[in-house]
């Protein structure tokens, strides 16, 4: 039975070849899409899941009240690592951490690298599993003076060499001794590093570390990753870190937080917290992504259902002379699905190389590292289940209806296939367009929101701002090297800061200002800056005067939003406390973009002091070109930091990366937008084939009685324009209510201009006239000599 069931169904398949080709063209279309998002999905839901037992991973956070918002940090203090260590028992491993994936210089003989690690806790590898080649775990990182490198750094470094044992110069201060070699980390892991260095050696190499060991609550500049026991959940261990801080009473910063642990699992997917919750992030995107899959799939199987619905009346003598000879329903439904198992499998496999194909490009859009597991069991077994969820979806419908035709009807050719019957098919339509029109419209929304922050003003200029991390040796030649930069006329204005002029590395707290609230407490952004810093940014006075000097210490320069926040009508001359001195506000600066060009700038304060200056910023000279100023510099750097290769980064470069997440989701959903328009478009090219077909005699007497082309297109394209309106109307109210509150999420956001709405269906009515225009006019190019013409 099913071997005839079969040779029907490629019988049918081959015979029909136009619908056969829209059917699996879609459905292949269809599926591949569908199948590059859940491989891209299953690749997001995968980050970390590698490491053994990384349900007991966390990380620490603090949850910090600020006047009744809470406002949640990864940043801590080393007094709360051994807190942790010491008063928790069900914590089985700590390790404090300055920042994974900072910069440092690593150099064996000529050869020498920046590359991204992190100083940890000696427990850290008994904690995050990450395979070990060479070394142990337990013992890797015990000496201060070790150092684990990655099976790649390693062969940088030494070549085919055996790296173990060697010794490697740190920041050109140590030598290290390679303890361990650490398989290279795949891109599904949270924590990015080509080194590890013990914290130990940060300890015995930083005297302001040991400090802070020994000093407050206060002092968050650390990160700390923990272990629990094994059987132990978080809420067990919860209620006793939660308030472990408030020992120090004597601390505003210590008493307004809450500790809390994020677990691994989340890092990636779950980076934005509301009240101190997770609130979502990268899974938003996700998910969407996931709905935007099934859709596209469902699209095209409404192609399938329509065009097989459509053509009934080709098969129902077929099926009335079935069921006359004696086969019973089942049989018949079983018939019709095999052939939709058949055309679904063929649809499968084109989809298979569509994708294989696809996924070069795919991987440089997304920057990661999607494959199709063709190995694993589990990825076969959820594709087949997908394969046979589509089949059915996509044929159960005809199925069924095909089925139930009554033979003495049929034979006697009195079933009905008018309007009663094209109802459901006109209703699967306008789902259809509704799905893709609103998928349009999300693109062009966030293509636009995209467009709007980029043109927000700044408040500093990103343009020829170049920034480079400093060392100890950039740090002493630091004065010649600005003098002989000014001096060639390579760049204009030279200076130094705690951070880059894109972020902010540093968060305190101001204890007091002049009418400043009892309990009240206002996180700072904090940036410590050398002279012409302002000038070398770009940034622009509001009131007041600029640092004058290094020696200017004992002054404060703060933000429009910081001044806002403490109320001060009259800034210059006041005096505040920061970290028990008094300080002179003596600037205030417009508010700058440094952070997230999405929301409103955030309270900031500049200080003026000789150390924490991490970074040099240097403004190239528009007489040069960059490729010229290029050359020049790196001769320059190899001069005066002749232990370290020339490293930067463009402020314009690292702003723009700010916009990264939503031009993915831009791009992504523009591309699935129009494959979705594409799959709706081939469903329209069917039915007006179909229905050209179906009225040939109609046209051939109308044409007769004297209707010109236009009339005979306008006939048949008036259908279609109205389901696609319809479409539309549902499409626009939908799509309103989701894109509003995805707006919502931005504090800086645009709005929905009417013009978009009215563009975009304008655009899809074109799309519909253009798809069906070309049967409309084949049907009545046709010559009613011939379609009137009885066999």
């Amino acid at each position: 039975m099913l071997r005839n069931y079969l040779k029907i169904a490629w019988r049918n398949l081959v015979s029909q070849k136009g619908y056969s080709f829209i059917n699996i063209t879609g459905l292949a279309v269809g599926m591949a899409v569908a199948m590059l998002i859940g491989l891209w999905v299953y690749h997001e839901y995968s980050y970390d899941k590698f490491l053994p037992n990384y349900q007991q991973l966390y990380q620490v956070r603090r949850n910090y009240n600020s006047n009744g918002d809470t406002l949640t940090f990864s940043s801590t203090s080393l007094k709360l690592a051994d807190a942790l260590r010491n008063e928790i028992p069900e914590i089985d491993y700590v390790a404090e951490s300055d920042y994974i994936g900072s910069s440092h210089g690593l150099k064996v003989g000529d050869k020498k690298f920046y590359v991204n690690g992190g100083q940890i806790g000696s427990d850290f590898l008994k904690m995050f599993q990450y395979p070990l080649l060479e070394g142990e775990a337990s013992m890797a990182l015990k000496d201060p003076y070790s150092i684990v490198l990655t099976e790649s750094t390693a062969k940088a470094l030494f070549g085919n060499e055996v790296p173990m044992g060697k010794v490697v110069r740190f920041d050109n201060q140590n030598d290290l001794k390679v303890t361990g070699i650490l398989k290279d980390l795949p891109k599904n892991s949270s924590l990015q590093f080509e080194f590890l260095v013990p914290f130990s050696y940060f300890e015995a190499t930083a005297s302001n570390v040991r400090l802070a060991r020994s000093g407050s609550f206060s002092d968050n500049s650390f990160q700390i990753f923990v272990k629990l026991k094994p059987g132990v959940s978080y809420a067990q261990v919860a209620p006793k870190i939660a308030l472990i801080e408030h020992t120090e009473t004597n601390s505003v910063n210590a008493m307004n937080s809450v500790v809390i642990l994020q677990p691994l699992q989340n890092w990636h997917l779950y980076s934005t917290y509301q009240n101190g919750k997770e609130a979502g992030g990268f899974i938003d995107y996700v998910r969407m992504f996931t709905l935007i899959g099934i859709l596209v799939v469902l699209i095209a199987c409404i192609n399938f259902v329509n065009l097989t619905t459509a053509r009934s009346a080709k098969r129902a003598k077929e099926v009335g002379i079935r069921k006359a000879v004696g086969s019973q329903r089942q049989q018949l439904i079983g018939q019709f699905l095999t052939e939709s198992f058949l055309l679904t499998f063929v649809a499968f496999l084109f989809s298979l190389l569509v994708v294989q194909l696809s996924l070069p490009a795919f991987n440089a859009l997304i920057n990661g590292e999607v494959s199709i597991p063709y190995a694993r069991g589990e990825f076969w077994l959820a594709l087949l289940s997908c394969l046979l969820i589509t089949a059915l979806l996509a044929g159960s419908v005809p199925a069924f209806y095909l089925s139930s035709f009554q033979p003495v009807k049929v034979l006697k050719g009195i079933m009905q296939v008018g309007k009663a019957a094209s109802w459901p098919r006109k209703a699967l339509v306008v789902a259809q367009f509704s799905c893709s029109i609103a998928l349009i419209l999300s693109a062009v929304i966030v293509f636009q929101q995209i467009q709007y922050a980029k043109n927000r003003p700044t408040g500093y200029d990103v343009n020829r701002l170049m920034m480079t991390n400093m060392n100890s040796e950039l740090g002493a030649n630091f004065t010649i090297l600005k003098d002989e930069l000014l001096r060639n006329g390579i760049a204009e204005s030279v200076s130094q800061s705690s951070s880059p002029a894109t972020d902010i590395w540093w968060h305190s707290d101001v204890e007091k200002w002049p009418g400043k609230n009892a309990g009240e407490t206002i996180e700072m952004g904090t940036i410590v800056v050398a002279k012409d810093y302002f000038k070398t940014v770009g940034m622009t006075l509001a009131q007041g005067r600029v640092f004058t000097s290094k020696n200017d210490t004992t002054s404060v320069i703060f933000n429009e939003a910081a001044m806002k926040q403490m109320r001060l009508a009259h800034p210059i001359g006041q005096l505040i406390e920061w970290q028990g001195k008094q300080l002179r506000i003596v600037g205030v600066m417009k508010d700058a973009l440094v952070q997230s060009p999405f929301t409103r700038a955030n309270p900031g304060m500049f200080l003026c002091r000789p150390e924490s200056l991490n970074v040099l910023l240097y403004r190239i000279s528009p007489r040069l070109s960059t490729q010229e100023a290029l050359a020049q510099m790196t001769a320059l750097f190899n001069k005066y930091n002749p232990s370290y290769p020339y490293s930067y980064q463009f402020a314009d470069v690292t702003y723009a990366a700010k916009f990264n997440l939503e031009t993915l989701v831009g791009k992504l959903a523009g591309i699935f937008a129009c494959l979705a328009i594409f799959i709706s478009c081939l469903g329209l090219f069917g039915l007006a084939s179909f229905m050209a077909e179906r009225r040939t005699k109609e046209i051939g007497v109308r044409k007769v009685l004297g209707a010109s082309v236009l009339n005979v297109w306008g006939l048949l394209s008036k259908e279609f324009v109205y389901l696609v309106g319809i479409a539309f109307i549902i499409a626009s109210t939908l799509a309103y209510y989701l894109l509003s509150n995805w707006l919502q999420r931005y504090e800086y956001r645009t709005e929905m201009s009417w013009w978009i709405f009215a563009l975009t269906g304008l655009g899809s009515l074109t799309v519909t006239l253009l798809t069906v225009s070309y049967q409309s006019i084949k049907a009545a190019l046709l010559n009613p000599v011939k379609s009137l013409k009885s066999e």
